[in-house]
């Protein structure tokens, strides 16, 4: 709220230098920002009493929109990314995709290993957990299982993120 927005009894004014000016009514502190030819706006609305402020609004809008874009570059996402097995797959493959995965999970990201079963494969699917303990225990010095393996129609599926 800015200017005759602000519509409180008594408000804790800060001066355009950042000096406290005290309690007052929100018309006083009005005049003053008129005077000194800025604006009067409320930074702090939960406050009591409210605190308002005597800057230039543009500045200040424009400062707020800076800070937000700075915080936003300094966010970091994660990705899910994903390591597709079979169940009839060879130790050496499980080991390649199993350093594919201590690639993604150092980035950062979270790994989505997925089992995929076609056909009569899915008579035998009991016995391919252990496929996926097989690759947990190859990766599990830097990554931890956020969601267990679960079947999920014709896969097999397992989430891990990295080890804090």
């Amino acid at each position: 709220m800015i200017n005759e927005q602000i519509r409180d009894k008594e408000i804790r004014l800060i001066g355009e230098n950042g000096e406290q000016l005290g309690i007052m009514s929100a018309k006083e502190a009005f005049k003053l920002a008129q005077e000194a030819e800025l604006d009067l706006v409320k930074i702090a609305p939960t406050a009591k009493p409210p605190v308002c402020k005597i800057i230039d609004y543009g500045k200040y809008k424009y400062e707020m929109l800076r800070k937000e874009k700075e915080a936003k570059k300094k966010q970091k996402t994660t990705d899910v990314k994903e390591v597709r097995l079979s169940p009839n797959i060879d130790v050496n493959d499980l080991n390649t995709k199993a350093n594919q995965a201590r690639k993604f999970l150092s980035k950062g990201d979270k790994v989505k290993v997925s089992l995929r079963f076609r056909g009569r494969e899915m008579a035998h699917m009991n016995a391919s957990k252990q496929i996926l303990d097989d690759f947990f225990s190859k990766v599990e010095d830097i990554a931890v299982i956020d969601k267990p393996a679960k079947v999920e129609g014709r896969s097999m599926i397992m989430f891990l993120s990295e080890k804090r």
